[in-house]
């Protein structure tokens, strides 16, 4: 790579005077820009040395790989003449130029505390589906399969109670979620969850006499907004407190007034109004649902993946843990989960459309991007899919919305509801009411039909040339010569590869590198891999080999093994703002390295009170060149577990 001619490629596509800041992490350019608008995005999406580009909180980012991305930056710097900024510095200049947005700051802030508690909810509810698969008659007959098999009754009650805990104490988990995301004491947070569902409470139709006001002793087992006002509460009490209070008192009477008083509040006043709140905020979702039927859920499919490309998704689990609690309630009785399903059959039709673009496309860079971003898609992530590939063409995010629109009407038709969250695309089956699971899938391949014939007709007879036409100009000899070098070079690497097994760098649980809240990274744009959420700070060499990155803030590493390999270890996300802190490094470029010795350490628990997601991610960045990579781990795994596969071209 030519490192000033990719800088002044970028310059030029976004125009000089138009660059406000720059700053760069271990894989991207980040920038500051006057006008969006400006952007030459045709050519900095042909570029072969730039991987993706994508706009995130005001700033313009450009992803150009691990190591590289230095020198660009560097002589980015030198042609512009523009000062050096950290991260950090141009997350402040970003901040600066944009407006707030109070609505969308409301949702990022459901999203916090909602996202975290997800897993339980999800196993929850696969549990309540499993109970309602044993349980419910007609499914394989006129009788339940309990009725059938009377030997596994006993496990169908257990699996019962386990199923509805997470509901039942939901204030729970969403106090102890609420109180990180509010910056209270997380335990004092579970507690209020706590005293809102105790056993002990009587029920509305018990008073406490407080002085002659009449107090009913309520439980608010299955909800979730008076939790959160209770919460924020507590939040703004400890915090006034740790600073009126002095030291010698403050550990144990900020507590003890924290939760005396909220508590108290919650039980005369904020629960009360809040639950009424909620209930008809419920029953109002229910309503409408209820009245507008098949109508109303194919509105909510066409413009579902509108509202994706807005955030205001985000909110949505705030809505469905209340429908899925009154679900838990009922037994069935009442509506479900309708979201969810608009959901499953929004991304399948994303995900239909982009792999439509695969077969139109002569472009291998914008193949590479559907076939992966329209795997992702079916699976249940659509960011890749709508930003990188159907939105640049427009059309074929329209065609899906028609298909996903279609296919929604047809599931509310058929009263298609789901019992729990999960992976809203080809594997939401699980998460769908057992009744109702041959007419879910029925919907799906509805919306993938659709949205694919579509978008395959319409872009064959229309934009052919505008999505197939993106190579290099046939009389441009000069390009021609250049992508032949490449093509000759990557041939020679590929030949060199081996396969090969890559280690886990840390203990931890893997998982899909798509659950990363990173673009880049969930996109896959920097190779294939896995992540890790990390159990232990300490982070060991997977490979044996030779250490090719070795960034001064510590917290991303470049190894190249000796079976060809290209292996980049990233210690969290956005943590290169730490700069350092917290971070330990034993190595450096250049050094020889063997599997198992100590990379360096991170206090995991540091880097979380400062506010930064801790998952590792272990990338393999020249994944073009292997036939496969994958993720072999699914279950905890310790340093130098077997993590991820790599297999050469024969």
């Amino acid at each position: 790579m030519d490192h000033r001619k990719v800088a002044e490629r970028v310059i030029k596509d976004v125009h000089q005077d138009n660059i406000i800041a720059a700053a760069h992490c271990a894989t991207r350019l980040r920038l500051v820009l006057k006008d969006d608008s400006k952007i030459d995005q045709k050519a900095l999406d042909n570029d072969p040395d730039v991987k993706g580009t994508f706009k995130t909180n005001g700033q313009y980012q450009v992803i150009i790989g691990p190591g590289d991305v230095n020198d660009v930056y560097d002589e980015l710097i030198k042609i512009t003449g523009l000062k050096e900024l950290s991260t950090d510095d141009l997350k402040k200049v970003a901040v600066k130029g944009q407006k707030k947005n109070p609505v969308m700051d409301f949702i990022k802030l459901l999203s916090d505390i909602f996202v975290p508690i997800i897993p339980a909810l999800v196993a929850g509810g696969l549990l309540m589906a499993l109970n309602n698969f044993l349980t419910s008659p007609g499914l394989f007959g006129s009788k339940s399969v309990v009725q059938m098999v009377p030997s596994i009754a006993g496990l169908s009650s257990m699996i019962q109670i386990m199923s509805a805990a997470p509901f039942i104490f939901m204030p729970i988990l969403v106090g102890m979620s609420a109180a990180k995301r509010f910056g209270a004491n997380q335990l004092l947070g579970t507690a209020v969850g706590m005293i809102m569902t105790t056993p002990n409470l009587g029920g509305a139709t018990k008073f406490w006499d407080l002085w002659g006001w009449h107090v009913a002793q309520i439980n608010y087992q299955y909800q979730v907004i008076p939790v959160l006002v209770a919460v924020w509460v507590l939040s703004i009490l400890e915090k006034r407190l740790h600073q009126w209070l002095p030291s010698a008192v403050d550990f144990t009477f900020t507590p003890l007034l924290s939760l005396m008083i909220t508590g108290f509040l919650t039980y005369t006043i904020i629960g009360p109004v809040f639950k009424g709140v909620s209930d008809a905020i419920t029953n109002a979702i229910v309503w409408l649902y209820n009245t507008t039927g098949a109508f109303g859920m194919g509105v909510f499919g066409l413009t579902y993946s509108a509202i994706v490309t807005t955030g205001l998704h985000q909110s949505f689990p705030a809505v469905e843990t209340q429908l899925l609690a009154k679900f838990a309630q009922t037994h069935g009785a009442s509506s479900g989960d309708f979201i969810f399903v608009t959901a499953c059959m929004a991304n399948v039709a994303q995900g239909a459309a982009t792999f439509a673009v695969y077969f139109l496309t002569k472009n291998k860079k914008m193949k590479g991007l559907s076939s992966s971003a329209g795997v992702s898609a079916l699976l249940g992530i659509t960011e890749p899919a709508l930003f990188g590939v159907n939105l640049k063409y427009k059309f074929p995010f329209f065609c899906a919305l028609i298909g996903s629109g279609v296919a929604a009407t047809f599931a509310g038709l058929m009263h298609v509801t789901a019992a729990a969250l999960g992976s809203a695309g080809f594997l939401g089956f699980l998460s769908i009411y057992p009744k109702t699971i041959p007419m879910w899938v029925v919907s799906v391949a509805i919306s993938f039909v659709i949205a694919f014939i579509l978008t395959y007709v319409y872009g064959k007879g229309h934009l052919k040339e505008e999505v197939a036409s993106q190579d290099v100009p046939v009389n441009d000899a000069t390009s021609i010569a250049e992508d032949n070098q490449k093509a000759e070079k990557v041939s020679k690497e590929q030949l060199s590869l081996k396969d090969e097994v890559i280690a886990a760098a840390v203990d931890g649980q893997p998982e899909s590198l798509t659950k990363v809240n990173d673009k880049v990274f969930s996109a896959k744009l920097m190779g294939d891999g896995a992540a890790i959420v990390p159990s232990d700070g300490t982070i060991y060499v997977p490979v044996t080999g030779t250490v090719t990155i070795a960034y001064e803030t510590k917290h991303a590493y470049g190894i190249k093994s000796d079976k060809g390999a290209e292996v980049l270890i990233h210690i969290g996300l956005d943590t290169v703002n730490l700069k350092g802190q917290h971070f330990e490094s034993f190595v450096k470029q250049g050094q020889r390295i063997n599997k198992g010795d100590k990379l360096g350490t991170v206090d995991l628990e540091a880097v979380k009170k400062a506010g930064y997601d801790t998952t590792v991610m272990e990338i393999i960045t020249n994944t073009a060149n292997y036939a496969n990579v994958q993720r072999i781990s699914d279950a905890g795994v310790k340093h130098g577990d077997k993590l991820i596969a790599v297999t050469a071209h024969n």
